[in-house]
């Protein structure tokens, strides 16, 4: 059972209005279990483990999860302050992630790097 807290730990935010559209647009048995997990991440930090989360390297994360329709992931990254910041989603059509799928989402790690706090 987890613990509930008053508060959250972390605050969860989109890269974009667009990717945010995108997280929302899931398919509805993948979109219920973002909101479960991002509740988690909330509470709990980034770093759930496997199978919900995977730390990829270099910063960037996955958020992992599956439902009824497929499988679907949501890389993100953390920034100061406690934020984690949904960088880019999509819904897997096989068993390894398209190459250009992760390059977006490091692409957009490199531009929050490059703003700052």
């Amino acid at each position: 059972m987890l613990a509930q807290m008053d508060t959250d730990a972390f605050s969860v935010e989109y890269y974009s209005e667009r990717v945010q559209a995108e997280v929302t647009a899931l398919p509805q048995t993948i979109a219920a279990r973002y909101v479960v997990l991002t509740r988690r991440l909330r509470v709990f930090g980034p770093n759930l483990g496997e199978p919900h989360t995977k730390a990829l390297g270099d910063g960037l994360f996955e958020l992992r999860l599956k439902g009824a329709e497929g499988i679907g992931r949501v890389f993100f990254c953390t920034r100061i302050g406690r934020r984690i910041v949904m960088l880019h989603s999509f819904v897997k059509k096989s068993d390894k992630t398209p190459l250009q799928d992760r390059r977006i989402a490091e692409q957009r790690l490199k531009e929050i790097r490059n703003e700052g706090p």
